[in-house]
């Protein structure tokens, strides 16, 4: 239940440092994180189904989209410049909420790993969104920084408190929506701006990285063994990197390198457009699941040898 704790710590540092004049603006987007807040603490007191967490994520994706006019509408010089119509917009938008909520939800598989992803995100979205001056999502970012950065503390291994489906969807959510936020304000900075990324999906992408990779991960992974996507098994990245031998804080501090990294690679080639950039994060995602597999198997190769000397 440290998902309450979290939610309460950003709501009340929401509360303290935004102006109450940005509140009729932003009021839709904390009823929709209240919406899924209510949702995970359902889940986590008594489960839910999974058809019902779906239709609470529906619900907030289409608050998003209907009163704050949170929208994904182009390809964002990916293929062309022409706009979606109105239903491809928002079928895009509600696509790509639900798909980074749950995958951040996903991530959460052991100790103090999905406090560390959250961490890394939302002080790379907090620290832009303050130097291209949009202090309302920079406030976002960093209030949710604290509530993590200070239940993270209780969350190492060996934790005492998990963030439940209540944590892990309310951050999953706030960072699908500072993700779009994020691809919309880049895209239409001025080609001069100092902070402008000229690849804003893949940006994006790189922000919120390691959701991303293990949830396109699992799915390959589950449907190439002809399991269905949402059958929950052994598969997730944290787990194939415990079988090298690594606890769950080394685990957890690899993956952390590798974000940063990730986020790196962005700002050093911020002047390549999404064509090049996203194809070349997909195939270095696609490179280094290859490369964890192949350790994995020689490693139990040679567990096996050892076996059989006994």
């Amino acid at each position: 239940m440290g998902g309450i704790a979290i939610f309460l710590a950003f709501f009340v540092s929401v509360l303290i440092w935004v102006d109450i004049s940005f509140w009729k603006e932003i009021k839709f987007i904390l009823v929709a994180l209240f919406i899924i807040f209510y949702v995970g603490v359902r889940d986590d007191l008594l489960p839910l189904r999974p058809t019902i967490k779906l239709l609470g994520q529906l619900m907030a994706a289409t608050l998003l989209i209907l009163f704050f006019d949170l929208r994904l509408d182009s390809f964002y010089g990916l293929i062309g410049t022409f706009d979606f119509p109105p239903v491809i917009s928002y079928g895009v938008t509600i696509f790509t909420i639900i798909i980074i909520t749950n995958s951040f939800n996903l991530i959460d598989g052991l100790d103090g790993l999905a406090g560390s992803v959250a961490l890394v995100a939302l002080l790379a979205f907090g620290i832009w969104f303050y130097l291209v001056d949009d202090i309302v999502f920079s406030i976002f970012s960093f209030s949710m920084f604290g509530a993590v950065a200070a239940f993270l503390k209780f969350n190492w291994e060996p934790s005492e408190i998990f963030m439940g489906d209540t944590g892990a969807l309310v951050i999953g959510l706030l960072l699908s929506i500072l993700s779009i936020r994020f691809i919309n304000l880049n895209y239409d900075l001025p080609a001069d701006n100092d902070y402008k990324f000229v690849a804003s999906l893949a940006t994006a992408a790189c922000i919120i990285i390691i959701p991303l990779i293990d949830t396109a991960r699992i799915i390959i992974l589950r449907l190439r063994k002809g399991q269905s996507p949402f059958k929950p098994d052994k598969s997730h990245i944290h787990h194939a990197i415990m079988r090298l031998g690594l606890n769950h804080g080394q685990t957890t501090l690899l993956l952390g390198v590798v974000h940063i990294l990730f986020i790196l690679m962005a700002i050093i080639f911020h002047h390549v457009t999404d064509r090049f950039l996203l194809p070349g994060i997909i195939l270095l995602s696609l490179v280094l699941s290859l490369i964890l597999d192949s350790l994995i198997v020689r490693r139990l190769s040679a567990k096996e040898v050892e076996e059989e000397e006994d």
